[in-house]
């Protein structure tokens, strides 16, 4: 895919040599026609600063990375809709934007895909996953921050309709690229900056740079009038039949794990760290959905909320992903070179490139996810979010980012959110969300405390004086000394549970006490991988999709056998094959928990073939006329097309063992391919073997033709039965001789059966 500049460099002058090339040939041209030089005259100079051009080109390619995924798209969106993968929602109305349906081979595909998800993360880190409800009340989202700041920026223009403005900038700096082949590197290098920008620009930047490409409306052709403004993404609702309780349908799935902390804690004994995990989906009313799944309405999300200690955020596991080598894209490098680095996660956490030792581990596992499900490492990234992208209480985030027809596209977030979610939900509630943990000593500590006049503060505020001791009673070691700060001043003002209270001299004494604890609280951190399914899985579509060299109308899905969508495809070579073999063999597959498809049509093999490649199924069964007289069928293998020969009594166990990883077809065909010399062994030593019994029944029946007759009783009548024109039996074998089973003899010769014989 991308090239590096070092690579470009070797290989021939740079961008910025070729330019300088390209600017002085244009001169000496503009020269020779000022000087009346002809056509003829001019051609060879022409030519070469064609070529130039050309060269510039390819080296500005080289140097600034590969930017789209080479996949035949026409045919693969074609592949998808055809054979159901994926398709508009409500289309007989016309569709509504952002909103898709997945038939049986798209959903079949998810399912799979989050089956293996699930192995990946939650069984294989003893996750403890939660289905919570997709409607949420306003307070919760309000608390989280979701409500004043869960937008996008918009623009719209004179007809009324809306654009995102971040994406309207880098279509703009896409297409004056592609069309501005003279530009400058250092023009070149500006762009890319503001690209990748983008997103984290105030709306008066981001206008300002609108104004300064000239970017117009799409619909209409006219400048916009003002400024972009944020747009809230989330779909507001009711709940209940009066209307009076506002809430949205949730913008991802983290909040429900929020919620239920002190549940999950309590679940897990106490103990952290643990993770959390949820599958469902999440709604964002985009604001210009396009680009099939990477842009929609509704999507599912796997997310892992990861609770840690704040200040022990080692993972046990990190030394087994340690040594992976990962693609990184560093804050710093994304506004100067634009490059990517290599490197391990190790030394990416050693040099803290990465800020700890679990938010790399989680970063490798999903590297080794996406490559496991179809991803080609040669389109994996992972990017790390500018400091004007995070937000303020994140200590280091970054995004997963899959090479495509489109560009790069977020897939996966990962985020270190520090303890913020707990704290402020904690502080909203004025209830602990903390955990606790138990000290190597007893520590002693000196605290200050506050008292409550309980007779006072009673006899003031009757019944209401009860939710004020209490939250007095919970005050931690800073609320208490901000308290007292307010109290030395002079009277004190709190609001508790919507009603305020005064608090005068008198009604709080506060007392510095000396104590010794063993125990100590702390608001864990949260370590966050967010996924995003549909985004991962038109990933997968376009990493594995690809035409036959020799006939670019046969699409192929080459899904790893793993997420396939079917395991295996059950096809007759022809119309004369009993349905009862199609039968054993489908049953056979589906027992042993292997999604199957049947094709019982008439058309030629070939077709059959085609079908199956074109929804991924990694293994085709065929049942031929052997199988019927010898209980064997032909395996396929998609993507090399080679077949073997398995029986039909190994089926499910051969390619259930390939589906699940536990063997692979390299290692099946060489088994096969050694059965097949050894079944040539063995029929070379019985051809030998009958040729030698020939030749003694020969001697036999001339010594008894040369000999006086013998009584009938001194030759055994069974030790040769001339029905087939070949030995059947022999009374007998030589010491140490294994019976030899010889196939045809009494089987029709034809189409689907070859000759054998018997030797017992």
């Amino acid at each position: 895919m991308a090239a590096s500049a070092a690579a470009s460099s070797a290989a021939g002058p740079t961008a910025a040599e070729l330019y300088a090339q390209v600017a002085t040939q244009g001169g000496l041209i503009r020269d020779m026609k000022a000087a009346g030089k002809n056509k003829d005259e001019l051609a060879a100079d022409v030519a070469k600063l064609k070529d130039l051009k050309a060269a510039l080109k390819a080296a500005m390619e080289a140097e600034g990375g590969e930017d789209k995924w080479d996949v035949p798209k026409e045919a693969l969106d074609n592949t998808l809709t055809r054979r159901m993968f994926v398709v508009p929602s409500f289309e007989l109305y016309n569709g509504v934007a952002g909103l898709y349906d997945f038939g049986p081979p798209g959903t079949a595909f998810k399912d799979n895909l989050l089956a293996f998800w699930r192995r990946h993360f939650v069984y294989e880190e003893g996750m403890l996953q939660l289905e919570c409800t997709t409607l949420t009340p306003e307070p919760v989202l309000k608390t989280s921050g979701h409500v004043d700041k869960f937008t996008d920026l918009m623009v719209k223009d004179s007809a009324g309709e809306c654009f995102r403005a971040d994406k309207l900038l880098e279509d703009a700096i896409d297409d004056l690229v592609k069309k501005d082949s003279e530009m400058t590197p250092d023009r070149r290098e500006e762009l890319r900056q503001i690209r990748a920008m983008a997103d984290a620009f105030t709306p008066e930047e981001l206008g300002g740079h609108l104004r300064a490409l000239g970017v117009v409306s799409p619909s209409t052709g006219e400048a916009f009038a003002e400024d972009p403004f944020p747009f809230n993404l989330m779909f507001a609702t009711s709940i209940g039949p009066a209307g009076d309780l506002r809430g949205f349908l949730r913008p991802e799935t983290a909040q429900g794990m929020f919620m239920n902390f002190r549940r999950l804690l309590d679940y897990n004994g106490g103990r952290v760290p643990f993770a959390a995990t949820q599958i469902g989906s999440a709604y964002r009313n985009e604001i210009a959905p396009r680009n099939g799944l990477l842009r929609v309405r509704e999507f599912t999300m796997a997310e892992i909320e990861h609770f840690v200690h704040p200040e022990r955020k080692e993972h046990p596991k990190f030394a087994s992903v340690a040594s992976d080598v990962m693609t990184l894209f560093p804050a710093t490098n994304q506004t100067t070179d634009g490059k990517t680095v290599q490197m391990t996660i190790g030394d990416a956490v050693a040099s803290k490139l990465v800020d700890n030792e679990t938010l790399g581990y989680f970063l490798a596992r999903t590297q080794r996810f996406l490559f496991a499900s179809g991803i080609k490492p040669a389109g994996l990234r992972f990017r790390q979010h500018l400091r004007t992208e995070m937000a303020h209480y994140a200590t280091d985030c970054w995004d997963a980012e899959i090479l495509m027809a489109s560009g790069w596209v977020e897939c996966v977030g990962h985020a270190d959110r520090s303890c913020y979610d707990l704290d402020v939900h904690a502080r909203a509630r004025k209830t602990s969300l903390e955990a606790s943990e138990r000290l190597p000593e007893p520590v002693t500590v000196t605290e200050l405390s506050c008292i409550p006049n309980k007779g006072a503060l009673g006899k003031r505020y009757k019944k209401a004086a009860k939710p004020l001791l209490s939250f007095l009673s919970e005050l931690d070691g800073e609320g208490v000394a901000a308290i007292k700060a307010q109290a030395d001043a002079g009277p004190v003002t709190v609001t508790v549970e919507g009603t305020e209270f005064e608090l005068v001299e008198g009604d709080l004494t506060f007392k510095e006490c000396t104590r010794k604890v063993t125990m100590r609280k702390f608001t864990p951190s949260v370590i966050e991988p967010s996924f995003g399914i549909g985004r991962v899985m038109q990933g997968v579509f376009e990493h594995t999709f690809y035409v036959r060299p020799d006939d670019e109308a046969r699409g192929v899905f080459g899904f790893p056998a793993e997420v396939a969508p079917f395991k295996a495809a059950v096809m007759a070579v022809d119309s004369r094959i009993p349905d009862e073999f199609l039968h054993r063999a489908r049953s056979a597959l589906t027992a042993a928990g292997l999604s199957v498809i049947v094709d019982d049509s008439g058309v030629a093999i070939g077709r059959k073939y085609a079908r199956a490649d074109e929804v991924g199924v990694p293994f085709a069964v065929t049942i031929d006329g052997v199988t019927t007289t010898e209980g064997t069928v032909t395996v396929r293998e998609r993507d090399s097309m080679r077949q073997i020969r398995v029986a039909l009594s190994d089926l499910a166990a051969t390619i259930g063992a390939m589906c699940r990883g536990e063997d692979t077809w390299e290692s099946v065909e060489a088994r096969a391919a050694g059965a097949d010399a050894a079944t040539s062994v063995a029929s070379a030593v019985v051809g030998a073997v009958t040729g030698a019994v020939a030749a003694a029944a020969g001697a036999v029946s001339s010594a008894f033709a040369a000999s006086p007759a013998a009584p009938a009783a001194a030759v055994s009548p069974k030790v040769f039965d001339r029905s087939h024109g070949l030995p059947t039996s022999i009374t007998g074998t030589a010491k140490g001789a294994e019976a030899v089973v010889m196939e045809g003899g009494d089987r029709k010769i034809g189409r689907f059966a070859r000759p054998a014989v018997s030797i017992l």
